[in-house]
């Protein structure tokens, strides 16, 4: 019998995207840190697991030794959502395999990978012990998997998922893996986990495959923050769920009370928390039950950190898509709710505020609390050239009422086996490959940008924004949280820094901006120029005639919006 011990454990993970659940770094999922909760809970020493990302495998190859030498490898990761990543790049099949060949103990994968993973992560393949050469797959719960075969000796388990008191106490005990992940403590999100499942039954959807919602109490999910916080992390996200206003009630109707213990609860354990953002919110809940909604969405943004975005999942404003696909909300009734989260959780910190945060000489804004996001999936049953003007008049009814939306996800949508999609998404897609291509072409130009700059007009502060990499010329950064915006500041400063920007511009999904507060005696021509309305000439001649006293000299243009002036010493 295996001495649990005795044992040398390794993590590695290949990052995971669920519809719920993000991964990729700068985020942290729940996988290896209840994996790791899991070991401990089955008697392995903390010091004798170690944790590895992919992308720190890729860059320093002497981490390979630590899964060669490891008694037991855990590979956790698959993607079951398409995307485009900044912040680390999720594990092909081939470097999965080499996982499986390299470790000469007992291994094991796991995670969303059992819903498949295929070439470029894009679908369902590959997923027998043959194909990837583990020794063991998880058909259930990869951290259950891992304590019930550390428990038999490493001789084998049966697939099962994971209880609420074996979450509650994997969450707590698996805490101390972060301190391991190469972002730490900086720049790093925990995912946290209040449910899974779903009552309503979407045919593309892999959330009701873990049946209907089974909600973790407030104290389980405020004790996993507070072990959290005691390792360093300072930046959560209530992203594992189907529906946040749901939580702890029957599955559909709100529950003021118990929202309110989970995020007072987290408040009080991690009072000096930087992020406090969330994901899913279902739109028919709210028009269901708006009282209790707009109850439920106030305490959300009395709580949370500005910036955060609550997704509706509308997936198509075309009714024949919406009755073929089981989907549970109009495009009338997602309207009314995005017009309740504007009423409730629009608002912007500092606002008839005595604390408003200046900028120059005036109060600078900053993104509202709490805006509802669009996803719209394409691909669905029933699609014809219809649904995209259906959808290109939602957004644009929307845009028309002066509505703030926080973004509007358009994808393609993943066919997974044990969904009513499984055969036919593909096919569907494919053949309005073009016309998908256009439409998304015009939601970007025509709903995006001009959205993009209702949202955060110039002058508008984006706080914390880190540093990740240069391109032609400029330096890209994200903030921490639900769906960042991308920032472009001009020239090519350090990376892995953070800065506070000023937004001067706007992209389709992105801004460019400032240091804030810029020093207009010491900025550079490119940052002067990104100014709106300044221009080379005028930037020119405000370099020419430095030092200033006070922005008031300065008569080329506004700049009370972007410059604190101040005398050279």
């Amino acid at each position: 019998m295996t001495d649990p011990a005795a044992l040398e454990v390794t993590i590695v993970d290949g990052y995971v995207d669920e519809p719920a659940h993000f991964g990729v770094p700068p985020y942290i999922s729940t996988y290896p840190r209840y994996v790791a909760g899991a070991l401990v809970d089955a008697g392995v020493p903390r010091e004798r697991i170690t944790y590895h990302t992919i992308d720190a495998l890729r860059e320093e190859n002497s981490r390979w030794g630590a899964v060669a030498d490891a008694d037991l490898t855990v590979y956790v990761g698959g993607m079951t959502v398409p995307g485009n990543y900044v912040g680390g790049t999720p594990a092909e099949p081939d470097e999965v395999r080499k996982i499986a060949w390299t470790a000469e103990g007992t291994s094991i994968m796991g995670g969303p990978i059992r819903f498949g993973v295929g070439e470029e992560n894009v679908g369902a393949s590959e997923t027998s012990r043959e194909d990837l050469d583990f020794d063991f797959v998880a058909g259930a719960d990869v951290e259950a998997a891992v304590f019930d075969l550390v428990e038999n000796g490493l001789e084998g388990f049966e697939p099962r998922y994971r209880s609420v008191p074996e979450e509650t106490r994997w969450a707590q005990q698996g805490a101390f893996i972060v301190e391991q992940h190469p972002n730490h403590p900086d720049y790093l999100l925990a995912e946290l986990e209040t449910s899974r499942g779903c009552p309503y039954r979407c045919s593309f959807c892999t959330e009701p495959l873990y049946g209907d919602p089974d909600f973790r109490p407030p104290e389980s999910v405020v004790d996993e923050v507070d072990a959290l916080s005691e390792h360093g992390v300072g930046h959560f996200r209530l992203g594992r769920q189907a529906d946040i206003l749901a939580y702890g009630g029957d599955g559909e109707k709100p529950n003021p009370d118990a929202l309110r213990s989970l995020y007072r609860g987290i408040r009080e354990v991690a009072p000096d928390l930087e992020t406090l953002h969330l994901d899913n919110m279902n739109p028919i809940t709210i028009v269901k039950w708006p009282e209790k909604a707009r109850e439920g969405i106030r305490i959300i943004a009395e709580h949370n950190t500005p910036g955060d975005t609550a997704a509706f999942g509308l997936e198509s404003a075309d009714p024949q898509v919406q009755s073929d696909n089981n989907l549970n909300v109009t495009a009338e009734e997602c309207l009314e709710a995005v017009r309740i989260v504007n009423e409730e959780a629009g608002w912007r910190p500092g606002e008839d505020a005595d604390d408003a945060p200046t900028f120059g000489a005036e109060a600078a804004p900053r993104l509202p609390k709490l805006l509802p996001g669009i996803n719209l999936v394409h691909g669905l049953k029933g699609e014809r050239e219809e649904t995209f003007e259906h959808n290109k008049r939602f957004l644009r009814r929307v845009y028309d009422e002066g509505l703030l939306l926080r973004r509007v996800n358009i994808r393609q949508v993943m066919a997974f086996e044990g969904t009513e999609m499984a055969d036919t998404g593909a096919e569907i897609a494919a053949d309005h490959k073009q016309l998908f291509k256009q439409y998304k072409r015009e939601v970007r130009e025509e709903i995006d940008n001009p959205m993009l700059q209702r949202l955060a007009p110039p002058g508008t502060v984006l706080e914390d924004v880190h540093l990740e990499y240069h391109q032609d010329g400029k330096t890209f950064g994200r903030q921490l949280g639900t769906y960042p915006l991308l920032v472009a500041v001009p020239g090519e400063r350090q990376l892995g820094a953070t800065i506070d920007v000023a937004v001067t511009d706007h992209g389709y999904r992105s801004v460019t901006g400032v240091p804030h507060p810029l020093d207009v005696n010491s900025a550079s021509m490119d940052e002067l120029q990104a100014l709106p309305g300044l221009g080379r000439q005028r930037a020119g001649n405000i370099v020419v005639d430095r030092p200033y006293d006070s922005v008031e000299e300065i008569t080329a243009g506004d700049l009370s919006k972007f410059a604190v002036a101040r005398r050279a010493e």
